[in-house]
């Protein structure tokens, strides 16, 4: 990346989507634009869990906008990364693609632990640089996302299916609010913080963090109503609980510093923050503006330059799951040596598949922790389903298909949408494995491997071929395997000059 490049983010939340624009300057990153959208997305999901027509609208014309503001950006420098709505709509495959197109660039629709890793680097720059623990609170519109970590670096990220949207719409559904809805409401989301205590209760850190809109708008009412002298306390909070009380409504609450773009959530936003504060122990709160969008530009300039955290989750893998590194190496090294001998000069082009091909043949065998038999079911699963730092759900199930289809029959993949690249790389795969099949460091054969008009080609040399029988039969076997899916591979043997 060069000293002066442009990067973006854009965070889509149940409550807002946020787009920041910064520059990249000798490692630091200079705020260059930013824009807000209040959609309440998670108001728009109705009793079977999908997302209403009217609320998609709001969704692309309010993606259309930004993507106005993005135009001409490289994909490589704008992440957009979505969270709960998106995690948990039942027809995201529906509108998933029309957000895209209204945007210009993919959307990464990611994990709640990844969404709270974000959260804690954003949360983290903005930050003193101290060795302090801290707790990290983000009451977002959809789910709450708690962390706890020390300078830049998280130790335990968890995610929880409440937020101020959904809680309000809950039990605050006219915006009346009396004593029973209240403490009804907060004795529900204690017990969603329950299972979370022993890991985030007050002797695990040393001070309390808010970030995103509910602490923000929280500490802001308290502090411009002389409730709280700085950030969010136990004090203030009761106070606050007073007033809203005696309102009895949302529109009737005359708080200064409460925007009318949080009035309706706010009755939710403070019941789960009280929750938080009683279930974890939290006496005083202090509030930090860095959050999600500026984690996400945090991550994206790291991946550009020396570190990425995917490498390291990629390592971790390994280690957790007992690979054969050198047999992982070998595999990877051969893989990537066929995808570009199929892919030629369009490799550039299909940057981001060859980096998922290199990733999943690290990770190909991580299934043999679990059983030989048929271990590459289990290494798609748990690639497709565990938490990995880094990663989209999006490319989890790509490195999940990979892995899936490099073993066993590919009529597995029938109904699936296939492009031709990723043909490509599981034949590059495959391949790789079967000729390391002896997990010994041989030279490998010389070789030619085209790609037809229906099918490929593979050119290997006889000599080599006729010295290792069992994988001159393992290349028959595979043939078949292609033509079982209406895809020609001829294996031509001929005498090396």
């Amino acid at each position: 990346m060069s000293d002066h490049s442009i990067i973006a983010a854009v965070d889509l939340g149940s409550n807002s989507f946020r787009l920041q624009v910064a520059r990249v300057v000798e490692g630091s990153l200079f705020p260059l634009d930013s824009l807000k959208e209040t959609v309440r997305l998670g108001a728009g999901l109705d009793a079977q869990g999908c997302l209403s027509e009217a609320a998609i609208a709001e969704l692309i014309a309010a993606l259309s906008r930004f993507g106005e503001r993005l135009a001409g950006l490289p994909p490589q420098c704008v992440r957009a990364v979505a969270t709960n709505t998106f995690r948990v709509a039942r027809n995201s495959a529906y509108f998933l693609p029309l957000a895209e197109a209204a945007l210009g660039f993919p959307i990464e629709i990611i994990a709640g632990r990844e969404e709270a890793r974000l959260i804690y680097i954003g949360a983290a720059h903005s930050l003193p640089n101290t060795r302090e623990r801290r707790l990290v609170v983000d009451i977002g519109g959809g789910s709450t996302e708690l962390i706890i970590g020390s300078q830049y670096r998280s130790f335990r990220t968890e995610s929880i299916q409440l937020g101020c949207v959904g809680w309000s719409m809950r039990y605050f559904p006219d915006g009346v609010i009396t004593r029973e809805r209240l403490e009804t409401a907060e004795l529900a989301a204690r017990g969603a913080f329950l299972p979370l205590v022993p890991d985030f209760h007050t002797s695990e850190w040393q001070r309390a963090i808010g970030t995103s809109g509910t602490a923000r708008s929280l500490a802001d009412i308290l502090e411009l109503n002389d409730l709280s002298p700085l950030g969010i306390t136990r004090s203030g909070m009761a106070a606050l609980r007073e007033k809203m009380l005696a309102a009895g409504h949302v529109d009737k609450l005359v708080l200064n510093g409460l925007r009318d773009d949080r009035r309706a959530v706010v009755a939710g936003g403070f019941a789960i923050m009280q929750a938080a504060f009683d279930m974890l122990g939290i006496e005083r709160m202090n509030i930090t503006y860095g959050a999600l969008r500026d984690g996400v530009l945090y991550d994206l300039m790291q991946r550009q330059t020396q570190y990425d955290v995917r490498d390291r989750t990629v390592d971790f893998f390994q280690r957790r799951y007992h690979v054969d590194g050198l047999q992982a190496n070998r595999v990877t090294a051969m893989a990537m040596q066929l995808f570009e001998a199929l892919r030629g000069e369009a490799v550039p082009d299909d940057a981001v598949l060859a980096r998922h091909l290199h990733m999943a043949a690290l990770l190909h065998e991580v299934g043999r922790s679990i059983a030989h038999a048929s271990y590459h079911k289990h290494s798609a699963y748990i690639l497709q389903h565990a938490d990995m730092p880094g990663f989209s759900r999006r490319e989890q199930l790509w490195l999940s298909r990979l892995v899936l289809a490099h073993a066993g029959s590919l009529t597995k993949l029938s109904g699936e949408s296939v492009s031709a690249a990723e043909w490509d790389a599981i034949l590059a795969l495959r391949l790789a494995v079967l000729f390391y099949r002896s997990r010994l460091d041989e030279t490998p054969p010389e070789f030619e491997l085209v790609r037809q008009s229906e099918g490929y080609t593979l050119t290997i040399d006889a000599l080599w071929l006729n010295a290792h029988p069992l994988t001159a039969f393992a290349l028959t076997e595979e043939t078949t395997a292609w033509q079982n899916i209406g895809v020609t591979l001829q294996v031509q043997a001929i005498a090396a000059e």
